[in-house]
């Protein structure tokens, strides 16, 4: 009765299917084009730090908030004072500064010194920048733990 009439159902919708566009995005690419930029980024930066290389000492303290580029003061391990890049006597320093600074007493200035350095020199240095005028000095250090080497044997805090 009703079977002998039967429409066969072909597979013309998974045809259509089969020929759409693929609509997603491929982020391989960008993925690639990111991870180089960051690898390029990684090797250029340590590059970007000031001239002349010392070994600064370690601390634990958080970093100063910035407002406008500071200046210098290197000391090297040899004793060689460098202001930025440029290298000057222990007597010259002061002059110096103030011709840079062009008298304002206000200008940040970094003091860095190799942990090599005798202390003393380092406060010399220091009380002729603060003999100047200037106040806004700070000892650059580099972040890190402190090392057991420097504690006594059983002492504790």
């Amino acid at each position: 009765m009703a079977g002998g009439i039967q429409k066969r159902v072909t597979g013309s919708r998974r045809g259509k299917r089969g020929r759409r566009q693929m609509s997603d995005i491929n982020v391989t690419p960008f993925v690639d084009v990111m991870l180089v930029l960051l690898i390029v980024f990684m090797v250029a930066a340590p590059m970007l730090t000031s001239g002349v290389q010392v070994n600064l000492p370690d601390a634990t303290s958080s970093p100063l908030s910035g407002q406008d580029e500071p200046l210098t003061i290197t000391v090297a391990a040899d004793g060689k004072i460098y202001i930025q890049d440029s290298e000057t006597g222990f007597d010259d320093l002061a002059s110096k500064l103030l011709a840079i600074t062009k008298e304002k007493k206000d200008t940040r200035i970094f003091l860095r010194g190799d942990r090599t350095l005798d202390y003393g020199r380092m406060m010399q240095i220091f009380g002729s920048v603060s003999q100047s005028g200037f106040s806004n000095i700070a000892l650059l250090t580099e972040p890190g733990a402190r090392h057991a080497a420097t504690q006594a044997p059983g002492s504790q805090r």
